[in-house]
């Protein structure tokens, strides 16, 4: 899981936000708080960086061949009924 360091990172600071008297539990509550945050990410439709980039690239090709497209188009019905 490419996400391991940043959820690892995240239990780390809320356990580290756990007030003086819950110190001695702050390990169980640790394994706690990075299990629920596994859990709960696994839940959601989550894709890469780089796969969102690669289709925004492949997205904003398909845009502009559309809209070339769409200008022949128009050219032709212009010429079409002109000639």
């Amino acid at each position: 899981m490419s996400d391991a360091p940043r959820i690892e990172e995240l239990a780390g600071k809320l356990a580290g936000l756990l007030p003086p008297g819950l110190k001695t539990l702050r390990a169980e509550l640790e394994d706690n708080f990075r299990a629920v945050l596994r859990a709960n990410l696994e839940k959601l439709d989550l894709v890469s960086r780089e796969r969102f980039d690669v289709q925004a690239e492949l997205l904003a090709r398909t845009q502009a061949k559309l809209k070339k497209l769409e200008e022949r188009v128009k050219q032709l019905e212009t010429g079409g009924r002109a000639g």
